[in-house]
């Protein structure tokens, strides 16, 4: 090491020249570095919905969910399978192993349901397999409002703002939410049809074969081969209206003579509003490695100009944009970076103002050096990683202060400036190498946490370890080249005045309180060990918690109404909702969804798909004011609670990975009744529990439906074909894209058959549809008897079992451990019938996998710093007594916790580790030197007390340094970081106290009496 630093000093050019590249490369990355609100990972989970209208939801699931799960089930790497069938639609999750491939486990199911696909039911509208992303996050969401403009230009109009967004460069893919589509609508006469005994299902097979585009053959002509077809798509409404249905008895019957045909639009199924203004959403997700703030520059000069475009009567409405969250983000951290960096440089005061000077330049060669390994290693800079730097700032001068100071002390002994750089630092860089070895151990860990929190707090650790190995290399080879050009010649014995008493007050104070310490060292033990108990003793008090709420100004409310609602009932509920929220301060806007959720504008939370039954608002705020924007929300859900028959859910947007629900309880067993009661009594358990708020039971309710009672004998006996009922009564009320339109413009418009929209859900209209038999058009009433039947709303299923799962929220001010552990005592005494159970989801479950990637984290950061200070010391007694100083640091993080209120959450954990490090790097200093001056023949007593006095200074240096560093993370009241910083900076103010006492009284009892 003593070579590294002599290269250093004595070759000065190309030390000089290598640092300017770092620092050029260091600013060149910072420049170009992609920054982004939160860290982009792909989530190993995929998603397959099917659509079958009609289907209820026990057909559905022995038809289309069994089936596709088995067919999943046979992939590797699955942890969880869970399915959710309802009226009509089928969506099955499939999570694989945080480990596997995502990219490559949605290939595998793509290919699954591929194969498949054959052997399901014919009337499938939609087999769609999705994947998720933390990239494919919209940053935008923009609306266009049109005021007596017709569904087909506003539609129009989002295509062409679609197609402008897309050629962006960096868009990843926009898309259209909440349009109006428009269709070439064939509205069935069934009065007609019934006159001339034609089933519905002859119309719709008509239109099939005249609207196909068939390839009929080849002709050859000379040397040039001709393929042969009919015309397929429809360019004229006279050309379907024209269309033969029937042709017998001289008789011509065409689709005019039974059905009308005129443009109109199809029936709404998502129904959006900007600020309580019909609109259309139109949103953008970007390619990964792009800068979002380049992406927003270049998206809203295309806005701008295609606003231009736009008559009067035509809005564009700018909603949600992310880098308006990223910018907040990156100044409030760029911010406490700068407080940071200052109270840095106050604390290095005691070193002079030239020793001060040369630590400082190691900051900003270490960090460049940072953001260049971040860069690229593929990260993007984002709040983890800039709250990593923030943390290595009180970490990465350690180092360079140590080196500094030794060197510092040798010049004061009279040698010359390069003697005392050299000879300084070889005297300390075993030590100091030791130091940062144990520092890096202990973050190394973090970076193969298994499970999203893993993957989400990643850039973190890397951008740490990068800094901080960056600032060992810097204190080795360019402090040492600094500091022999720098740091006086001439250095007074005693130092500057600050140092002079600092010194004099560690010389008055703390050697007489060593003293007494070392006279009963196993009180001085037993008095910390107490302490460490105590400490102990507070956590069931602290609670646990997993990731806070993300304090971005923006917040969901979700409504959900009985399964069987009509849309225009959810719609209604939205709109009293939008009023509701209207009256909070500080709105900027208000995006409502009725039936489908919102677009996904946060990493961790995926829209619902259609449903009738569900609406969705995405509200922004001007600001998040913190405490008051959080009662103001409790005072909107004390409004919302009045709307009747709905269930109306505010959530703020959470860090860390997706979770269903911050509480849930899942129940598994094979009947649907036995688990509908045993989910009424775990609800009111819930419901009944302090704490717990928006409990959502979904088999509160049945679902009523209308059963059309077939008779088989009769359908066959009248020569029904198999299936021929299901088709005339979906093609009847639901309608059947039979066809396309092409219109001039080369835009293609579904050609769709069904009843007239008025009325066309009334009972009375099932008299009307008829159905083929062996003699022609049969009516449905001589084959079917309709009457009503309940089933359940939906069927849940968990690793295909069917299953079911009761959520709820946390109210302010509880805290959602406790609340669990409440429900759990609970639940404990509730009696189960044979073959169900009961499961905890939610937070904890997410926690306790986390936590245990944690605790093999702690033991590999553990077991490697063993191994390197044994490397150091060959002494297992030697070790012990540097590593008894952990407890101590515990100590204070427990108690900082406590005071400030926040819990053993997954980022205090990770501060409880970084702490380990550095206590233990702070403990090294001292047993090092104490191990060098025995070795120069100082009595074991009068070598503690010397290196304790000594090496107090570049200790209290190095925490007070960390301390100011972590500072601003710690007050900025950020949920994710500050208990973080608080674990740290509590854990260094006990470990800097006590470890001054207890670390030389433990060194007293258990360090060898001889050393080598």
């Amino acid at each position: 090491m003593g070579n590294i630093a002599a290269f250093s000093v004595r070759q000065w050019q190309f030390t000089l020249v290598l640092f300017a590249m770092l620092a050029a490369m260091g600013v060149s990355s910072l420049l170009s570095i992609p920054r982004a609100e939160d860290p982009s990972f792909p989530i190993p989970t995929v998603l397959v919905v099917a659509v079958l209208p009609g289907a209820d939801t026990i057909d559905l699931e022995k038809q289309v969910t069994d089936p596709l799960e088995d067919a999943i089930d046979s992939l590797d790497d699955i942890t969880k399978l869970t399915s959710r069938t309802r009226d009509g639609v089928a969506v099955i999750t499939v999570e694989f192993d945080w480990s596997a491939d995502a990219e490559r486990k949605y290939d595998q199911v793509v290919r699954e349901v591929n194969a498949i696909r054959p052997t399901l039911p014919a009337g499938l509208v939609r087999l769609e397999v999705k994947k998720f992303n933390t990239a494919l996050t919209n940053f935008m969401q923009v609306a266009l409002v049109g005021d007596g403009v017709s569904a087909l230009e506003l539609r129009k109009r989002a295509d062409d703002l679609r197609d402008i967004i897309d050629r962006v460069p960096g868009v990843w893919e926009s898309e259209i939410w909440g349009e109006e589509r428009t269709e070439v609508r064939v509205a069935i006469d069934a009065g007609r049809l019934a006159e001339l005994r034609l089933p519905v299902t002859a119309v719709a097979d008509a239109l099939k074969a005249e609207g196909a585009a068939v390839p009929l053959g080849a002709l050859h002509a000379g040397e040039r081969r001709f393929t042969v077809k009919t015309e397929g798509d429809f360019d004229t409404l006279d050309d379907i209206a024209n269309t033969v249905v029937r042709a017998a008895d001289g008789r011509v019957v065409r689709v005019r003579d039974v059905a009308e045909v005129t443009w109109a639009a199809d029936e709404a199924n998502h129904i959006a509003r900007f600020s309580g203004k019909r609109a259309v959403f139109i949103t953008a997700n970007q390619k990964p490695g792009q800068n979002i703030f380049d992406l927003k520059k270049a998206t809203y000069q295309a806005l701008d100009a295609f606003e231009r475009t736009l008559p009067p009567n035509i809005q564009l409405e700018r909603g949600f944009d992310q880098s308006e969250n990223v910018a907040k983000r990156l100044s409030t951290l760029f911010r406490d970076f700068a407080i940071a960096l200052g109270l840095v440089l106050v604390t290095l005061i005691p070193l002079g103002l030239r020793a001060s000077l040369v630590v400082m330049l190691a900051i900003p060669l270490s960090l460049a050096i940072g953001v260049t390994v971040l860069h690229f290693t593929g990260f993007t800079l984002n709040q983890l990683s800039i709250a990593g730097f923030v943390l290595s700032l009180g970490l990465l001068v350690d180092d360079s202060i140590v080196v500094t100071e030794n060197i510092a002390r040798h010049l004061r002994m009279g040698k010359s400036r390069e003697e005392a750089a050299i000879e300084g630092t070889r005297q300390i860089a075993v030590a100091v190498l030791g130091c940062t070895a144990t520092l890096l151990l202990a973050f190394l860990p973090l970076m193969f946490l298994p499970e999203g929190s893993g993957k989400f707090i990643k850039s973190l650790p890397v951008s740490v370890l990068a800094t901080v190995a960056a600032s060992l290399f810097v204190a080795l080879t360019m402090i040492p080249f600094l500091a022999a050009r720098i740091l006086s010649r001439h250095e007074d014995p005693e130092g500057n005045k600050a140092l002079q008493w600092v010194m004099g007050a560690i010389h008055a104070v703390y050697r007489p309180v060593l003293h007494r310490a070392l006279e009963r060292p196993g009180v001085t033990v037993l008095i910390a060990s107490l302490l460490f108990v105590g400490s102990i003793a507070l956590v069931p008090r602290i609670g646990f918690s997993l990731f806070p709420p993300a304090d971005i100004p923006q917040f969901l409310i979700e409504i959900d109404l009985p399964d069987g609602a009509p849309l225009a009932e959810t719609d209604k509920a939205v709109r009293f909702v939008e009023e509701q929220v209207k009256q909070m301060p500080d709105v900027r806007f208000v995006m409502a969804n009725a039936g489908h959720g919102n677009p996904r504008i946060y990493y961790n939370i995926s829209p619902r798909e259609d449903d009738p039954t569900h609406g969705a608002i995405f509200v922004g705020l001007t600001q998040w004011k913190g405490k008051q924007s959080t009662a103001e929300l409790d005072k909107l859900r004390t409004r919302l609670a009045a709307y009747p028959g709905a269930q109306i859910i505010v959530r703020v947007f959470e860090n860390g990975p997706p979770i269903e629900a911050p509480i849930a309880v899942r129940i598994l067993g094979p009947e649907l009744p036995v688990l509908k009661e045993l989910a009424a009594k775990v609800t009111a358990i819930i419901e009944g529990t302090a704490g717990s708020r928006d409990v959502v039971n979904p088999l509160r309710l049945d679902r009523t439906d209308l059963d059309l009672g077939i008779d088989l004998d009769k359908a066959g006996v009248l020569g029904v074909p198999a299936g021929a009922v299901d088709r005339a009564v979906r093609l009847s009320l639901s309608g059947e894209a039979v066809a396309t339109y092409r219109e001039s413009d080369g835009d293609d418009y579904p050609v769709t058959l069904r009843l007239p929209m008025e009325g066309r859900h009334e009972l009375d209209v099932l008299a009307d549809i008829r159905v083929p038999g062996a003699a022609g058009a049969v009516p449905l009433s001589a084959i079917s008897d309709p009457h009503f039947i309940t089933g359940p709303a939906r069927i849940d299923r968990f690793n295909r079992e069917r299953a079911v799962t009761i959520t709820a929220f946390t109210a302010t001010g509880f805290n959602t451990d406790r609340v669990t552990r409440a429900i759990g005592e609970q639940l404990s005494a509730l009696a189960l019938p044979p073959g169900y159970r009961l499961m905890t989801g939610g937070e904890a479950e997410s926690r306790s996998r986390s936590f245990a990637g944690l605790s093999g984290a702690i033991l590999v950061a553990m077991f490697g710093i063993m191994a390197v200070l044994i490397l150091e010391f060959r002494s297992f007694a030697t070790t012990a007594v540097v590593a008894g100083v952990i407890p101590l640091g515990i100590i204070g993080g427990m108690v900082a916790l406590f005071v400030t209120g926040y819990t053993l959450s997954f980022t205090a954990v990770i501060g409880f580790i970084a702490l380990i490090g550095i206590e233990i790097k702070n403990s090294i200093l001292l047993v090092d030197f104490t191990t060098q001056l025995r070795r120069a023949g100082t009595p074991l007593k009068a070598a503690i007390e010397e290196a304790g006095e000594v090496r107090f200074l570049p200790v209290l240096l190095t925490s007070v340094t960390a301390i100011g560093g972590l500072l601003p993370l710690a007050l900025g009241g950020s949920g994710l970081y500050s208990p973080l910083a608080a674990v740290i900076i509590g854990g260094l103010i006990s470990s800097t106290v006590l470890s001054r006492l207890v670390t030389p009284a433990m060194y007293l009892l258990l360090a060898p009496k001889e050393v080598d």
